[in-house]
């Protein structure tokens, strides 16, 4: 077989690289023939990503999407060039088959069968940088510190009538301001509020999240490895049960059909009895009336000549 069976886009797998971190690539599969297809997905590191679905059907001259999530890593491989390797596997089966029906020994080669294998490379891109982004575990944005220091700036200046540093302290302590304008208030009160907020800062908190955090990917790292193993699994019970179910609907129907016969007997044999009922019950009528003949011919000589 020639032509291909699937059209892979894109021809390799790139993930945005950060510690301690995930990172998910979708990659799309089409079918490029008028037959259906099968796909099995497989990976040189399989504790370290998650394929979800790693197996599926494609019908004819359509797409499948299948995600892979590479799990968090505490290290960087060096020069960010990453050897792992992906294979998907892909091969032609039945019409109408479904996901459930799919079993390892369909991408066997030795039964003889057309499988095509396709290899995808990890490329590891590193994260674009911007001074905007939040920095880890919900620090203050650059743009509003900015903000603050320029705040600050106006407080030290006097800048729009607000009082000197000396004065600011005093109305924190309860004196009377230079000036009691409402703008100026809140303006200090803004910076005041901010920088207590800074201060109060508890590392102990980042620790927590960051331990939170890694507690979910552990859990989620193993669910997807669960849900996986429940898919290579659930496919040869699922037939089981069905060849089960087969079976018996076919002792069923042979009841079936024995009672209908059994019925159909007894139907005859009663038909039969009532065939020889109505038989003896004619055969009794022809003799009396001979016999009632008879009398009366008699009686009826008797009286013609006495």
């Amino acid at each position: 077989m020639t032509t291909e069976l699937l059209q892979i886009h894109p021809s390799e797998l790139r993930f945005v690289f950060e510690l301690k971190k995930q990172s998910s690539c979708l990659i799309q599969l089409g079918n490029k023939i008028d037959q259906y297809i099968a796909f099995k997905v497989k990976t040189t590191s399989p504790k370290k990503y998650c394929v979800r679905p790693n197996i599926g059907v494609i019908k004819p001259n359509e797409k499948c999407d299948f995600t892979v999530t590479m799990q968090a890593q505490r290290t960087a491989p060096p020069d960010m060039n990453c050897k792992d390797k992906f294979l998907i596997i892909s091969t032609v089966v039945p019409f109408g088959i479904t996901e459930d029906d799919i079993t390892s020994d369909m991408f066997a080669k030795d039964t003889g069968k057309y499988i095509e294998e396709k290899k995808l490379k990890v490329v590891l891109i590193s994260p674009p940088s911007s001074p905007v982004l939040l920095p880890v575990n919900g620090d203050v944005k650059q743009d509003q510190s900015n903000q603050i220091n320029g705040l600050k700036d106006r407080v030290l200046s006097g800048i729009e009538n607000i009082p000197p540093p000396l004065r600011v302290s005093a109305e924190v302590n309860g004196l009377e301001p230079a000036l009691d304008t409402r703008e100026d208030k809140t303006d200090v009160d803004f910076v005041l509020s901010h920088a207590e907020n800074v201060g109060d800062m508890n590392p102990a908190k980042d620790d927590v999240q960051l331990n939170l955090a890694k507690g979910c990917e552990e859990l989620e790292s193993r669910l997807c490895m669960m849900d996986s193993k429940l898919r290579e699994v659930r496919a040869p019970e699922f037939r089981l049960s069905i060849m089960n179910a087969e079976v018996t609907m076919m002792k069923l129907n042979e009841e079936k059909r024995a009672n209908i016969k059994e019925k159909d007997l007894l139907k005859n044999e009663l038909e039969v009895l009532k065939r020889k009922r109505n038989a003896k019950v004619q055969a009794g009528f022809p003799l009396l009336f001979v016999c009632m003949v008879a009398m009366v011919g008699v009686a009826v000589g008797y009286y013609l000549h006495p």
